[in-house]
C-alpha cells in the first residue's frame, strides 16, 4: 500500500470528490498544502466550497482528468471497474488509494482519534460528540457524514491531537481505520450486497473493536445481542451503554416534552447522577446521547458542561430536519432508510405535535 508523507504534500485526484466523506478529506488536505483535484458526476455546494479552498474540481468523469502531474489516486467503494478515471489511473501505473485507507492513513496524524461506528446513527453521535469536543476548547478536527450548522459544513479543520470520524462498515472500510477510542452504536443487517449474513457483519464489527489499543477506549450498546463475542480479547478497556442499570452509562426516567425531545437522569460508573435534555427526537437519541456522553467522561470531560452542548445539537440536516409547512402540513425531511431507522423517524414523529402522521 502506498503511505503518504503528511510532510511532503503532494497532488492527490479524487474520483467522486463530490461524496459527503471525499470531500471532507480534500478539504482537510488542501488546509495540509496538498494540491488537490477530483471530478464528480454533478456540481454541489460541496464541489463549488472545495473550489473555492482552491481545488480543481471537473463534472463529469473521463480518462483526460487524470493529467501527468497527479501523484496519488484516491477512489471510493462506490467506482465501478469500468470507470474511465480509475482505468487511466491504472493504465499509468498510478499509485492509488480506497477512501478508507487514505482516512486511516490521516488518523495515524492525531493521537486522540475517534471512530463513531455502528448500523444506525453515526451520523447524529457524530455531531453530538462533535458539540461537546467544541465546548471543551479541543479545537478538534471533524469529519461528519452530514453537514453541521455549527461548523458551517461537514468538516471543521482543527490544530490539535482531537479528530473524529464516522467508520462505516460497508466494504470493512473500517478496517482501515486506527482510532484510540471507538463507539460500537448497535449491530443490524444491513449492506447485504457485501455482508453474507449478520454474523458476517458482527465479525466485521469485532475486527474493529480489535483494532483499539490498550492504551485507547470501546463504547459499545450492552443491548447488541451476545455483545460479549464482539469485545472478546480486546485489547482496551470496554465501558457500556444502554436502558438497564446493569451497564456503565445508562438513561432512567425518560420523558418527553411536548414537542418530544427527550429528557432523562443519566447515571455514570462513579455513582453520580445528572439531568440530560436533548435538542433532538426520539428514544434511538437517547442511546446516541448516552454513547457521546460516555465517550466524553472517558476522555475526562466533566458531564456537567457537555449536557449543555447535547440541548443545544439540534443534530446533522436530514435527520429529522424540519423543512417548514404548506398550510397546516409540517413537512420533515429525514434519511432513514433501513427498516429500523424509519421505525424510529416514525416513533420520533409520534410525539411531535400532530393531528395525523
Amino acid at each position: 500500500m502506498y503511505n503518504i508523507d503528511f510532510g511532503k504534500p503532494i497532488h492527490i485526484h479524487f474520483i467522486g470528490i463530490g461524496g459527503i466523506s471525499m470531500s471532507g478529506l480534500a478539504g482537510i488536505l488542501l488546509s495540509e498544502g496538498f494540491t488537490v483535484s477530483g471530478s464528480d458526476n454533478k456540481a454541489s455546494e460541496l464541489t463549488k466550497q472545495l473550489e473555492k479552498d482552491g481545488a480543481t474540481v471537473y463534472i463529469g468523469q473521463k480518462a483526460d482528468n487524470i493529467t501527468p502531474d497527479i501523484d496519488l489516486v484516491v477512489y471510493t467503494a462506490a467506482i465501478r471497474r469500468d470507470n474511465p478515471e480509475l482505468g487511466a489511473a491504472m493504465e499509468s501505473n498510478l499509485p492509488m488509494l480506497s477512501r478508507a485507507e487514505l482516512l486511516g492513513q490521516m488518523m495515524r496524524n492525531y493521537s486522540e482519534s475517534i471512530a463513531i461506528s455502528g448500523t444506525h446513527g453515526k451520523t447524529t453521535t457524530s455531531s453530538m460528540t462533535s458539540e461537546i469536543l467544541l465546548s471543551q476548547n479541543t479545537d478538534p478536527t471533524l469529519s461528519i457524514g452530514g453537514m453541521l450548522s455549527s461548523i458551517g459544513g461537514n468538516i471543521r479543520i482543527g490544530h490539535s491531537p482531537y479528530f473524529l470520524t464516522e467508520a462505516c462498515e460497508y466494504t470493512n472500510s473500517f478496517l482501515s481505520f486506527f482510532p484510540r477510542y471507538g463507539v460500537i452504536l448497535n449491530i443490524e443487517e444491513d449492506h447485504l450486497d457485501f455482508f453474507k449474513d449478520l454474523e458476517d457483519i458482527r465479525d466485521s464489527f469485532h475486527k474493529f473493536a480489535l483494532l483499539l489499543p490498550e492504551n485507547g477506549a470501546l463504547v459499545i450498546n450492552g443491548e447488541i445481542e451476545r455483545f460479549d463475542e464482539i469485545i472478546a480479547d480486546v485489547k482496551c478497556p470496554v465501558s457500556t451503554f444502554g436502558l438497564d442499570a446493569s451497564f456503565d452509562y445508562y438513561a432512567t426516567d425518560i420523558a418527553f416534552d411536548a414537542f418530544g425531545h427527550p429528557n432523562y437522569t443519566l447515571h455514570t460508573p462513579s455513582g453520580r447522577t445528572y439531568p440530560g435534555s436533548l435538542g433532538v427526537l426520539g428514544i434511538h437519541n437517547v442511546y446516541n446521547s448516552l454513547a457521546s456522553l460516555a465517550l466524553a467522561d472517558i476522555l475526562h470531560f466533566d458531564p456537567d458542561t457537555c449536557l449543555a452542548p447535547l440541548l443545544a445539537c439540534t443534530g446533522a440536516d436530514r435527520r429529522f430536519q424540519i423543512k417548514g409547512k404548506i398550510g397546516d402540513i409540517t413537512i420533515v425531511d429525514d434519511y432513514a432508510h433501513h427498516p429500523t431507522e424509519i421505525r424510529a423517524t416514525l416513533a420520533a414523529a409520534d410525539k411531535y405535535p400532530h393531528e395525523h402522521l
